[in-house]
This record gives structure tokens, C-alpha cells and sequence, in this order.
């Protein structure tokens, strides 16, 4: 199984090295990358079969990167390996193309066993998230988180993409909310990527398209 390694803190990718090394016969790392561009060019060359990523890459998205290379090279599968452990990053990450989400702490065994698993076309998710996926999910079915939680909002989100729904400029949702202005915008941004639209009134089509606010 070869699989490029994507973080951008070396000394991660140096202790990835390491760990995978006992492993060689069943796994073969061909490349390594700290930023989105380089990783891009890596796995449209390398063309592996698997691509362990973080969530974020400094400034960048890791979800965003995944999203840009399952396109470019979908027979490569991206797998998370983050320090995240909420089950709404799992929910994106998934929803963004990746064929697993694990965590930081996962052992040498595991993970070797976990990315054959997911070469194999298996999706897979850390045990320590699965359960709380499972409730998480079914609460959603359920209608009993707040709208647009089903895309990964979190509720300070919903509740700024209900008052954009409103016609409320950022200094008006910053006054409601008694927040900043700066805040609103990082909370703007973060449902954006998350409605995978580019503006306002982009993401004002989606919710009421999709019947998030009436």
C-alpha cells in the first residue's frame, strides 16, 4: 500500500516515518507534504492509495484540500488523522470525500490496519467517535439539533446564517449576538466552506432552498 503523508508540523510527519517504518511489508510511504499545493502535485504524480491528512494545514483546510484531490485523483483514498474529536469534523470530513477519520493517538497496528481497510474501499472512523456518531445521527433524524446541523453547523453558525436569512448586515448579527464584528465574519466564513458556497447570498439560496429557515 503506498501513502503520501500531509501535515504540516514536521515533527508529525517524522514521527509518521517512524512508525510506519516497522511496517514495510505492508505499507510504503511515497511522499510527504506540508501544504495543500505541495500535496496536490504530489498525489496527482505519486497517484497513491492512500493520502493521510490533517484537518488543518496552518491557514489551510484540510476538508477544502480533500474536496480538491478526490476530484483530481479519486482512486486515491484520504483518510484524517487529527487531533479533533468531535463527530461534527467527522460528519464534514466524510461529506468532503474522505474514506476515513482517525485519531492522533491511534497506535502503529491500528493505523497500518486501518489505511488497508480503508485501500480496500471500507470507510472507517476511530472507535472512541463511532458511538457518538451513531447518537449524534440519530438525533438528527430525528430533528432535534438546530437547522443546518445535518451540514455540520454548529449552533452559534445556525443561528448567524438564520439573521443573514434576515437580511441583517454583519454589524447587525454582531449586535444581536453581542459579538464582534470579526467573529461574525470567522463564523461566516466556517458556514460558507461548510454550505461549500463562496458568499452571502449563496448561502442565503441554500438554507431556504433547503428549507433551513421559513
Amino acid at each position: 500500500m503506498r501513502v503520501v503523508l500531509v501535515d504540516d508540523h514536521e515533527m508529525i510527519l517524522a514521527g509518521l516515518q517512524a512508525m510506519l517504518a516497522g511496517f514495510t511489508g505492508r505499507v510504503r510511504v511515497v511522499g510527504q507534504a506540508g501544504t495543500g499545493a505541495e500535496a496536490t502535485r504530489l498525489v496527482t504524480s505519486l497517484r497513491p492509495d492512500v493520502v493521510l491528512l490533517d484537518v488543518r494545514l496552518g491557514s489551510e483546510s484540510g476538508l477544502d484540500l480533500c474536496r480538491a484531490l478526490t476530484k483530481r485523483v479519486p482512486e486515491a483514498r484520504v483518510v484524517f488523522l487529527s487531533v479533533y474529536d468531535d463527530e461534527q469534523y467527522v460528519f464534514e470530513a466524510l461529506r468532503a470525500g474522505a474514506g476515513g477519520y482517525l485519531l492522533k493517538r491511534v497506535d502503529g497496528p491500528e493505523l497500518v490496519r486501518r489505511l488497508e481497510e480503508v485501500a480496500q474501499g471500507e470507510t472507517v472512523v476511530d472507535p472512541t467517535l463511532a458511538g457518538r456518531m451513531a447518537v449524534t445521527a440519530a438525533r438528527l433524524t430525528r430533528g432535534e439539533f438546530w437547522p443546518g446541523a445535518d451540514r455540520g453547523l454548529t449552533q452559534r453558525e445556525s443561528e448567524v446564517l438564520s439573521l443573514l436569512v434576515g437580511g441583517l448586515s454583519n454589524k447587525a448579527i454582531a449586535a444581536r449576538l453581542v459579538l464582534s464584528e470579526e467573529t461574525v465574519k470567522s463564523h461566516l466564513r466556517a458556514l460558507y466552506r461548510k454550505l461549500e458556497v463562496a458568499d452571502r447570498s449563496a448561502a442565503i439560496a441554500v438554507a431556504l432552498r433547503e428549507g433551513l429557515f421559513r
